[in-house]
């Protein structure tokens, strides 16, 4: 079965590095990517996509990274979400893990530094 992965940041750039570093690091393994530019994409992929993984920048126009995490919590979508940003001040990191997101991960995303949070996410 494919490994559905989500990748939602306003930056085509960004979705193509995280994109390609996923391939990289999980190569051999099946995997279907959606992507989304923004947080209202990214909740309207969730509800009609069954979705193992997502990678959510938190700077964003229409919704923001935070406003989605609280979105997912608030309809019990299930779906580990692990936030890429170059915004890694401690109380982003805290404000993150209290929304529920598995891990974080600087930009631009290295596929080696993401891979021990995409095990500890029990998604493989």
């Amino acid at each position: 079965m494919a490994l559905t992965i989500l990748t939602t940041d306003d930056s085509k750039f960004q979705r193509n590095v995280i994109k390609k570093e996923l391939t990289a690091l999980l190569e051999g393994r099946e995997i279907t990517f959606f992507e989304a530019s923004n947080g209202l994409e990214a909740l309207s992929l969730l509800k009609s996509e069954k979705i193992d993984l997502m990678f959510l920048d938190l700077t964003m126009p229409e919704m923001d990274g935070y406003q989605v995490l609280g979105k997912i919590q608030e309809e019990g979508i299930d779906v580990k979400v692990i936030v890429v940003s170059a915004d890694i001040q401690p109380k982003a990191l805290k404000r993150v893990q209290e929304l529920g997101a598995v891990g974080f991960v600087k930009k631009p995303m290295d596929g080696k530094k993401a891979e021990p949070i995409i095990l500890k996410s029990g998604v493989l």
